[in-house]
């Protein structure tokens, strides 16, 4: 449940973030009569993201048990990559969110309705698909057949929403470059249980072989119908007697990506980055004058 909770959290609030700044700009600047559009284009990517969760569900539920495997499998993997490049692409953005936002919607303004409408459905539809499929992942994964997955995302999408007014009525400033370091780091690990999880959907399913090639089994210490084995299990996805191939997933995914996750912005991108000194140049080459010293 915390897990789903969590997605539902750090999406939601991606989303709320976006909306806030979309229509705080518009008021700040006296269009407020494009608000409708904004409203209509960020209901659309409601519906069609809650269209796309149900087709999932449902869809799948007429398929064989190995198509559904093969289906859950494929799809989880499919949902880790997506996550994964949105908390490394969140972590790099969030200080400059608000200035790209506005960007955007200075374009569309000029454009038209049609492009507010664009706007705030590209923005908001991204977001809502991403949390869809990746609930459904979790969900799949976590498999106990209770409402409690459902009930931790709809609980974190609620939390966002609150958090998102919130911030749009100034009451809570916090460091979001921070937290979306910190969520995006659990993230990663929540995706890393749905990768393994993803993988050996796809043994039972007869794609991979190692089905029966156990790790290890712990079953005797962590029994998965006690309340610590449920509490791992959503959480982390945590299974008693993982195959080989889920545990080197599991590693081989993890340890890498929160290297890399967690090392210094631009890191990949260059050397050594330092900040610039106060007397560097600046972009037309010429350096502050100082004043002569006596």
């Amino acid at each position: 449940m915390f897990s789903n909770y969590l997605i539902g959290l750090r999406e939601g609030l991606e989303a709320s973030l976006v909306v806030c700044i979309l229509i705080a700009y518009l008021v700040k600047t006296g269009h407020t009569d494009a608000l409708k559009p904004i409203w209509t284009g960020i209901a659309v990517a409601v519906l069609i993201a809650m269209g796309f969760g149900c087709v999932l569900e449902f869809g799948s539920q007429e398929l064989t048990f190995k198509a559904q495997e093969a289906l859950g499998g494929s799809l989880s993997v499919v949902a880790v990559g997506l996550v994964t490049w949105m908390v490394f692409w969140m972590r790099r953005t969030a200080r400059h969110l608000k200035s790209e936002l506005h960007g955007k919607l200075d374009a569309a303004l000029a454009m038209g309705t049609g492009a507010l409408v664009a706007t705030a459905f590209l923005a908001v539809g991204r977001e809502g698909l991403e949390t869809a499929l990746f609930v459904w992942a979790s969900v799949h994964a976590a498999g106990d057949g209770t409402p409690r997955p459902l009930v931790g995302a709809a609980l974190g999408l609620a939390t966002a929403v609150f958090l998102g007014w919130l911030f749009y009525r100034g009451a809570l400033k916090i460091n979001l470059a921070k937290f979306f370091t910190w969520t995006g780091g659990m993230l990663v690990v929540v995706a890393a249980g749905v990768l393994a999880y993803g993988f050996h959907d796809l043994q039972e399913a007869d794609w991979i072989p190692g089905l029966t090639n156990q790790a290890f089994d712990i079953s005797d210490t962590i029994p998965p119908d006690s309340w610590y084995g449920t509490l791992l299990k959503g959480v982390f996805n945590f299974q008693p007697d993982p195959t080989v191939l889920q545990v080197t997933v599991w590693l081989l995914y993890l340890v890498p990506t929160l290297v890399l996750f967690f090392a210094p912005v631009g890191f990949a991108s260059g050397k050594g980055k330092v900040k610039a000194p106060d007397d560097a140049p600046d972009d037309q080459g010429s350096r502050p004058s100082k004043a002569p010293q006596a």
